[in-house]
């Protein structure tokens, strides 16, 4: 739990949850750093300290380019909202409370709710959705896997403390002297820097190009079938290779999969998944094992849950009917804009600096941190605050398991999003 203390006569922080990578690491250490500034003191990461060490800037909101009141940038973009043929709702850099307040705005104004990243996580959803998975949690796998195969996924770049929190600690809840563990990278040019210490045990590499992960899945999966495999090569890789894998999952008492579908960007990705996913499904039968999606960056996580328990979908729904439809190709944000299917465009980002607006001629309207790197004005800008910075609230960690805390940590003046999105829905 977070807590409060003074050092040196300073007040900070600890056991603080960061908001600005899925893992949503919660030990870290915040103090102050002059000028309304925060400063990592302990357990951070470059993506971490990035984002809490912003300098702290309270800029007017913004109509056409000029500095207005916050009353009169709210009221505009109600308006636009209220006259608009078919709004879009996406970005959603936000926590809990500020998805379930766009959520209601779309509800009210008619509009697509759909997150920024959502073509990634869709390569999960829609295999969870046609064939299920078997997933475990980021403490489960912590305390009981002795075996990671990182399938075609540079996770230590997008989770930048996976490996740290999860894969080498030393400590674990059910063991004194807990086995060594052994890391198997399965991809080329995986980042393999963080795969080290006294509890790992052996790092395996094999090469193979990122499309064809799934190919030595199933080949894998077929082996688990007592089918006989004569190729010389799969995926690129020698088959002794592969059945050198088979061998050490087949060894291992709980193996976990990870991967994370951002980096299965390349046509029928969600095929990837569905390789994972269909050979530890099966290899349950004989042994323990169980899959780790990671990723989940700029609150994605926060937005799927909380659009599945508002409306029962997860994400692409529309409210035009005023009733919520699911679709997820129809209502596929970036596919709408780019066919033109929207006359407005409302922008979420109160998470990181790098989350912008696709390139569109549509009005927008953007609710976003001060540093925002947008490439043009939008119609209405509203500065926001970052939950777990400038404001409490809740965000989903990636493993879709807890809803973490987020702490205010200064004082700062710029509104929460789900204040200014409550106070357009009442201005419609």
């Amino acid at each position: 739990m977070e807590s409060e203390k003074s050092r040196n006569g300073v007040n900070h922080f600890e056991n603080i949850a960061c908001p600005f990578c899925g893992i949503a690491c919660d030990d870290l250490e915040i103090g102050p750093s002059g000028s309304g500034g925060l400063k990592v003191l302990k357990n951070g990461c470059a993506r971490s300290v990035a984002g809490f060490e912003r300098p702290l800037v309270e800029p007017s909101p913004e109509v056409d380019g000029k500095s207005v009141s916050l009353e009169e940038a709210v009221a505009t973009a109600a308006k636009l909202i209220r006259e608009s043929r078919l709004p879009i709702f996406s970005g959603l850099g936000t926590g809990v409370e500020g998805v379930r307040a766009v959520m209601a705005l779309a509800e009210a104004g008619g509009g697509v709710v759909d997150h920024a990243l959502s073509t990634a996580s869709y390569r999960n959803t829609r295999i969870l959705q046609s064939s299920g998975w078997l997933t475990t949690s980021l403490t489960e796998a912590r305390n009981r896997a002795d075996l990671f195969i990182i399938a075609g996924s540079d996770v230590h770049t997008s989770n930048p403390r996976f490996f740290e929190r999860i894969v080498c600690n030393e400590a674990s809840m059910f063991s004194d002297n807990p086995p060594k563990r052994t890391v198997v990278f399965l991809g080329e040019g995986l980042d393999q820097s963080a795969a080290k210490g006294p509890r790992v045990g052996e790092v395996v590499t094999i090469p193979c190009k990122t499309d064809r992960v799934g190919e030595i899945l199933d080949t894998m999966r077929a082996m688990q079938k007592g089918a006989i495999i004569t190729d010389e090569t799969i995926g690129g890789v020698p088959r002794a290779t592969v059945e050198d894998l088979f061998a050490r999952f087949k060894a291992a008492t709980y193996s976990v999969v990870v991967w994370n579908p951002a980096c299965f960007d390349f046509a029928g990705g969600d095929l990837t998944v569905q390789a994972i996913c269909e050979f530890i499904k099966e290899a349950n039968l004989t042994t323990r094992s169980a899959g780790l999606s990671l990723g989940g960056n700029e609150g994605a996580p926060s937005a799927v849950s909380v659009c599945a328990w508002q409306s029962g979908y997860p994400l692409r729904v529309s409210y035009a009917n005023g009733k919520p439809e699911y679709d997820p190709e129809l209502y596929d944000a970036d596919r709408m804009l780019a066919a033109k299917e929207s006359d407005l465009l409302v922008w979420l980002a109160s998470i990181g600096d790098d989350l912008v607006p696709p390139e569109t001629d549509v009005t927008t309207i953007v609710l976003g941190t001060p540093g925002l790197k947008l490439s043009r004005k939008p119609k209405v800008f509203i500065p926001i605050g970052t939950p777990g910075v400038d404001h409490a609230g809740r965000m989903i960690r990636v493993d879709n398991v807890v809803s973490l805390p987020l702490r205010k940590l200064r004082q700062s003046k710029l509104p929460s999003a789900m204040d200014v999105l409550a106070s357009i829905q009442a201005a419609l």
